[in-house]
C-alpha cells in the first residue's frame, strides 16, 4: 500500500488536524511519545499503519503530514512550513506580502500525483458519515447495515448543505467499520439502486466501491459521538453543485450593489474565508442540537 501524505493549511486546518491525528493514534495504539507497544518490529515496511505514520530508527511513529501556517508550533520541523510572524487577521497582509514569501517553498514540497475524482470538473466531493448519535441514544438504538447505508443518502448526514435529489451520482465509495457482513452490504446496495430518489449517471458503470474494516469505530474520550458497533463513511461525486451555491451567488450580487467595485474583489475573498469558519460553526451547532433532541 502506498503512503498517504496529509496537508493541513492555516489555523483551522492545523486545529482540525490535531483532533484527526489524536483519533489516528488512538486507533493504532500509538502513545503520545510516539511509541507503539504492540509493534514488535522496528522498520517493518509491511505494517498497515505505515500508510499514515513513518517509523524512525528509535521506534517512534511520526505522522506523514505537512502543516502550513504563519505561526510556528510544536511539530516535526521537516513537515511544518512556518513564517516569522502572523497576518494579524488581515487577509491582504497574508495574501499579498507574508504569504508570497513562503508560497514557493510550499509548492516545492507539494506534488499532486493522482486525481481521485472520476470527472475533473467536479472539484467538490460530498462526504457523509452515519450514524451520528449521542451516547444516550446509543444504549437503546442499534442501527443495522441497511439503515446506516440508507442514512448516507439523506441530507441530514451530509457534511455539505445540498440536495442530491437535484442531480445524479457519478460514483460512491462506501467504507464500513465494525460488525459488518458483506452479504448485508450487498443487500443494502441493491435496495439503494431500486429507489427512484437516488439516481446514477449512465456513463459511469462503476457505481459503488466498498471497503470493510472489521475493527469497530474508535471515539475520542470525552467526545460527543457515541461508541457504536458499526459505522459507514461515504465519499461520492454528485451533480447538485450549481443549486448548492445559489444562496452564495445571491449574497455576492447584493454586495456588488452596495460595495464599490474596486473593493469587491478583496471583499469576496475575505468573505469566503469567513464563510468556511461559519460553516464549521454551523456543523458543530447542528450536532449539538441533534444531541439535545
Amino acid at each position: 500500500m502506498h503512503e498517504c501524505i496529509s496537508i493541513h493549511v492555516g489555523q483551522t486546518g492545523v486545529q482540525i488536524s490535531n483532533a484527526c491525528w489524536e483519533l489516528y493514534c488512538l486507533e493504532h495504539g500509538i502513545q503520545p511519545d510516539g511509541q507503539m507497544p504492540s509493534d514488535k518490529t522496528i522498520g517493518g515496511g509491511d505494517d498497515s499503519f505505515n500508510t499514515f505514520f513513518s517509523e524512525t530508527g528509535a521506534g517512534k511513529h511520526v505522522p506523514r503530514a505537512m502543516f502550513v501556517d504563519l505561526e510556528p508550533m510544536l511539530f516535526h520541523p521537516e513537515q511544518l512550513i512556518t513564517g516569522k510572524e502572523d497576518a494579524a487577521n488581515n487577509y491582504a497582509r497574508g495574501h499579498y506580502t507574508i504569504g508570497k514569501e513562503i508560497i514557493d517553498l510550499v509548492l516545492d514540497r507539494i506534488q499532486f500525483q493522482t486525481n481521485l475524482l472520476p470527472y475533473p470538473c467536479i472539484h467538490f466531493p460530498l462526504a457523509t458519515y452515519a450514524p451520528v448519535i449521542s451516547a444516550e441514544k446509543a444504549y437503546h438504538k442499534q442501527l443495522s447495515v441497511a439503515e446506516i447505508t440508507n442514512a448516507c443518502f439523506k441530507p441530514a448526514n451530509q457534511m455539505v448543505i445540498c440536495d442530491p435529489r437535484h442531480g445524479k451520482y457519478m460514483a460512491c465509495c462506501l467504507l464500513y467499520r465494525g460488525d459488518v457482513v458483506p452479504k448485508d452490504v450487498n443487500a443494502a446496495i441493491v435496495t439503494i439502486k431500486t429507489k427512484r430518489s437516488i439516481q446514477f449517471v449512465d456513463w459511469c458503470p462503476t457505481g459503488f466501491k466498498v471497503g470493510v474494516n472489521y475493527q469497530p469505530p474508535t471515539v475520542v474520550p470525552g467526545g460527543d459521538l457515541a461508541k457504536v458497533q458499526r459505522a459507514v463513511f461515504m465519499l461520492t461525486t454528485p451533480q447538485p453543485w450549481p443549486r448548492t451555491w445559489l444562496p452564495w451567488r445571491r449574497i455576492t450580487r447584493r454586495l456588488e450593489q452596495t460595495v464599490p467595485r474596486e473593493r469587491m474583489r478583496a471583499r469576496n475573498i475575505n468573505l469566503s474565508v469567513h464563510a468556511v469558519v461559519v460553516c464549521l460553526c454551523l456543523v458543530k451547532l447542528s450536532i449539538k442540537v441533534m444531541f439535545a433532541c
